[in-house]
């Protein structure tokens, strides 16, 4: 079982009696930091990320999982950092992604639905000589390679 691995399950058991929160992501880096990402459907408070930090923590000194030194970080994924699940997109409905799809090509447009299968977004589509339209158009999640939210500061 890697560090992750082991990380990933001791999150899993901290935050099980919150249907609300949920691990993105855990990594160990190079540098020695490992960094937890977790989200919830309605944000995620320090407090939150204060509990699981001690769990986590603890239960690695005690078990002395990790042989050298290292620093725990624990937080919710930056708004820079992809989306990876399922949930986030939910959690994202009505916003401005920036989607770049397996073979190169980007997209941009308002998300309005998530299903198992992908994502509908609104997107402004401009046909040579014509007024930009609106319009639907669904992505699988196998054709994305990234997406983030996109911030408007207007």
């Amino acid at each position: 079982m890697t560090i992750e691995q082991k990380v990933s399950e001791l999150v899993e058991q901290k935050i099980a009696d919150r249907a609300d929160l949920f691990l993105v992501d855990v990594k160990m880096h190079g540098t020695g930091t490992l960094m937890i990402l977790v989200d919830g459907d309605n944000g995620l408070d320090i407090s939150d990320c204060v509990a699981i930090s001690r769990h986590v923590g603890f239960q690695l000194e005690e078990e002395n999982t990790i042989e050298h030194a290292y620093n725990l970080e624990v937080s919710s994924p930056g708004i820079d950092t992809p989306l990876k699940l399922k949930r986030q997109y939910d959690k994202n409905v009505g916003r401005n992604l920036g989607i770049k799809l397996s073979e190169g090509v980007k997209r941009e447009g308002k998300l309005l639905s998530v299903s198992d299968e992908g994502i509908t977004i609104e997107e402004k589509v401009k046909e040579k000589g014509k007024k930009a339209e609106l319009v639907e158009s669904f992505i699988s999640f196998d054709q994305i390679a990234e997406t983030k939210v996109l911030i408007s500061f207007k």
